[in-house]
């Protein structure tokens, strides 16, 4: 590939990351005030997480039964309200004592 074109591709992805970060606040002046939109916005960022690291949870194994099962403890430990990191670490050495 020519030098000019991977320019052009690094450009274009800068200039997209960016229109996507800066046309909320452009458009939104205060704050926000519809409830559905509110509720939206604080779950993103755990819906994003999940999406991300469900599918290597359960296939970083040689078998899907120790992510899994570390899934399930996880919930159970999420449900009664430890933190992320402390649901994180049960999760990693369930898989650990598992393989």
């Amino acid at each position: 590939m020519e030098q000019h074109r991977i320019l052009i591709y690094i450009l274009l992805a800068i200039v997209v990351t960016n229109l996507i970060r800066v046309t909320p606040m452009v458009l939104i002046k205060g704050q926000i005030s519809n409830r559905f939109v509110r509720s939206f916005l604080y779950y993103v960022p755990y819906v994003t997480l999940a999406v991300m690291t469900f599918p290597d949870m359960v296939l970083a194994t040689p078998t899907p039964w120790p992510g899994l099962i570390a899934l399930l403890i996880g919930m159970v430990a999420a449900w009664f309200r430890l933190g992320l990191f402390p649901v994180a670490a049960i999760c990693c050495v369930i898989v650990f004592l598992m393989i």
